[in-house]
């Protein structure tokens, strides 16, 4: 059997950390085992859902390498979603209510002071023929699917042995007053239609799955195999949810942060696998392992994707950003030479821009006024550029003779006048790279 899963998001904002961890997963089952990835849009609230959306979602995972076999979008199968409604209609499995969200409100709160789980009373399914008639004429109807209550159980691939009591859950609202088709039905519909046959989504679902797993079978169909990862919490064990706005994937982007360190991140977030940087998305897919992942909420910062970038930048080959280089403006004869000087002294690739600047321009000179005579002195014995890799070791030979200057006494001046900077890279290999000395001029 083809393995075939899905990544479902909602077109409605940028796609974020969470959203990532889910389309990863799917991404990688597929990928491992030969499989169709699909990408599916739930753009059914056409209010919401917006191209700029679309568009950049694409954008972000073709960014992250992670291509798709078939795009659907669910707003093309609203009659589709009607034809399933009719069916489920005509088996009693459909029924139509009228109560107003102030209405029910009031009916969850009363269970709740009496102790009892805020269940839907099913009263809609007492109402006669004219009852309906007349609410439906005076405030339109929604749908509801009618549970049948027993336990839902499936083995999952995170949670293993998983058992609800469809009792203790209210049947699911599925297609709304004004006649939206809601998640749960629409994705119901395509799983079966689309021969999805494993899901990977998070923990919050579980409950969905459950009805879900009811609708399928309701329709003929035959639910997937399902495993729900855990939620991400902050650093802290804090609830995440209200910070994953500002997580977005444009937005580490913007903050350089390389694709294959996010990936990496989240290929092994979460499981018993310990995060390491790899060098290619089939590496990332050889090592993946759903039975790793573990329930337990899992936290995530930002800010450690930034040493994984650092190991991944340091990584590169001088071929891999060569064009990255050229782009600052390095002339062909320096640019490897900047690399080999630049590239143990960035976090991001955007770093160099700094370096190249410094090379380029000069730096403003930091000199303390107990160094200002030394400096002096020693910048005249400064031989003319060109400089070579010999030229530093040989100019601050002279100027230890001149001054009785050694040690940090001598270097460290030296390096801050030229540098603006009390650490960096060899003097050595920076002084030939340096295009402009302020301190000199």
């Amino acid at each position: 059997m083809t393995v075939v899963t899905r990544f479902a998001p909602s077109p409605t904002g940028y796609i974020h950390v969470g959203n990532l961890r889910t389309a990863l997963m799917n991404w990688m089952i597929a990928r491992k085992q030969g499989g169709t990835f699909i990408l599916r849009l739930d753009d059914t609230d056409q209010e919401r859902s917006k191209q700029e959306y679309v568009d950049a979602l694409k954008e972000d995972l073709e960014w992250l390498g992670l291509t798709w076999d078939r795009e659907e979008r669910q707003s093309a199968r609203l009659e589709r979603y009607a034809e399933a409604a009719t069916q489920l209609r005509a088996s009693g499995r459909f029924y139509e209510c009228f109560e107003s969200p102030t209405e029910l409100d009031l009916k969850r709160k009363k269970l709740l002071n009496m102790g009892r789980p805020p269940v839907y009373d099913r009263a809609a399914l007492k109402l006669s023929d004219d009852e309906k008639a007349k609410l439906r004429e005076e405030r339109g109807g929604y749908w509801r699917f009618q549970l049948d209550q027993e336990r839902i159980e499936w083995t999952d691939g995170i949670l293993g042995p998983v058992s609800i009591d469809a009792a203790s859950v209210s049947d699911p609202v599925l297609i709304r007053q004004d006649g939206q088709v809601l998640y749960t039905f629409a994705s119901s519909v395509d799983d079966i239609d689309m021969g999805v046959t494993f899901i990977v989504r998070g923990a919050d679902h579980v409950t969905n799955t459950a009805t879900q797993i009811q609708i399928m079978q309701a329709m003929g169909g035959t639910p997937p195999d399902f495993a729900h990862h855990s939620l991400l919490t902050g650093p802290q064990g804090e609830a995440l949810s209200k910070r994953l706005g500002t997580l977005s994937l444009r937005d580490l982007r913007a903050r350089g942060v390389e694709p294959m360190a996010l990936l990496s991140m989240m290929a092994r977030l979460g499981s018993s696998k310990p995060i390491e940087v790899v060098d290619s998305l089939d590496d990332l897919v050889a090592g993946f392992d759903i039975g790793s992942f573990g329930a337990a909420p899992t936290k995530f910062d930002a800010e450690d994707l930034f040493p994984l970038t650092k190991q991944w930048v340091q990584a590169r080959p001088f071929d891999a950003v060569r064009a990255r280089i050229a782009a600052l403006g390095v002339p062909d004869g320096m640019a490897e030479p900047f690399w080999q000087v630049a590239r143990d002294n960035i976090t991001v690739l955007d770093d160099l821009e700094g370096w190249w600047t410094l090379f380029r321009d000069g730096a403003d000179p930091l000199i303390e006024p107990e160094d200002a005579d030394f400096v002096a002195e020693a910048l005249t014995l400064l031989p003319p550029a060109p400089h070579t890799r010999e030229t530093w070791g040989e100019w601050t030979a002279k100027v230890k003779e001149a001054t009785g200057r050694k040690g940090k006494g001598l270097f460290m001046p030296l390096r801050k006048a030229l540098t603006g900077q009390a650490h960096g890279p060899d003097m050595a290999e920076v002084l030939p790279l340096m295009q402009r000395i302020r301190a000199k001029e």
